[in-house]
């Protein structure tokens, strides 16, 4: 294995497993008489992010060949359907180390956040719109930057400069952006500071949600509208805008977002955490070991 590779991953471990011992909430919950795991949790979590790394949309595809290449460091490969049922149940786990490993950062305490979203396409043909499990949650969109409707959802990403994942939800494409972002801050009122600049697009332009950031002591910067008097569009605002472009579509190309193959709620929520938690850790380890460009998963991308 590459040595970028190899100190990326035993960092990983070293962490996640810590944290878990550290803070027992965050465990799984296991009956105290029984058999323990062959794979621990924090062995599980660092496989999901090798996952995503390395390129594998198929769980199958990617088992083979950890059984083959990754024996150094996971003694024991889960079969398939052990593997998914564990991941899934792994959501609060996946949320929780997206967050660990951010706030361990100097650029979580960054003033300037961005703010987005873009579409997570769940299906293309008419009859799977109506059969799949995912149909009341997922929906039909319009992505706007790409000029074409989608079936599925929409992933909204608050992230820093650094490109690093700040607060995130999926919702129905139907859902206005504002409402869904002014959700997520009122779910977690402590990430708002006084100070703080919120950079959006023109689909954020309300006087509403204005208000509720300026109540917390934050800036919205966005595009000027030709009805806002005295208001010019910050000559900053289209290079960061710019910037969480360039975010989604690392987690699109480089992450696979567009081909997560999740058919379920759990297992679309599961597989967009796995690619989130990719994209964190990798910053993080960036920002640890010194490497620039911090969003760079050249070092992490191949085994």
């Amino acid at each position: 294995m590459d040595a970028d590779l190899d100190t990326f991953v035993t960092a990983l471990y070293v962490k996640i497993d810590d944290a878990l011992r550290m803070r027992p909430e965050l465990r799984q919950r296991r009956p105290s008489i029984g058999l323990a795991p062959k794979l621990s949790d924090a062995e599980l979590l660092t496989l999901a992010v090798l996952q995503a790394l390395l390129g594998f949309t198929s769980e199958t595809r990617f088992l083979r060949h950890a059984k083959v290449h990754l024996r150094s460091w996971f003694p024991y490969i889960p079969h398939q359907s052990g593997y998914n049922k564990r991941l899934r149940k792994a959501e609060g786990q996946l949320k929780a180390v997206i967050r660990l490993l951010a706030s361990d950062t100097e650029h979580w305490e960054d003033d300037t956040w961005v703010i987005d979203s873009t579409p997570v396409e769940c299906g293309r043909s008419r009859p799977t719109a109506l059969r799949s499990d995912l149909a009341g949650w997922a929906s039909y969109g319009y992505c706007a930057s790409h000029s074409r409707f989608f079936w599925g959802l929409r992933l909204h990403l608050v992230c820093t400069p650094a490109g690093l994942p700040v607060t995130f939800a999926l919702a129905s494409p139907k859902i206005d952006e504002r409402e869904v972002a002014r959700d997520l801050f009122e779910t977690e009122p402590t990430l708002l500071r006084p100070g703080q600049r919120v950079l959006a697009d023109k689909g954020y332009r309300s006087k509403e949600f204005e208000a509720f950031l300026a109540g917390h002591g934050v800036e919205l910067v966005r595009p000027a509208h030709k009805n806002d008097r005295g208001r010019t569009t910050s000559p900053l605002l289209k290079p960061l805008r710019q910037l969480i472009e360039s975010v989604n579509a690392t987690l699109k190309t480089q992450l696979d977002l567009e081909r997560h193959g999740g058919r379920t709620p759990g297992g679309v929520m599961t597989r967009v955490l796995q690619r989130l938690l990719a994209l964190t850790a990798a910053i993080w380890h960036n920002a640890q070991s010194g490497q620039r460009p911090l969003r760079s998963l050249v070092a992490f991308d191949h085994g």
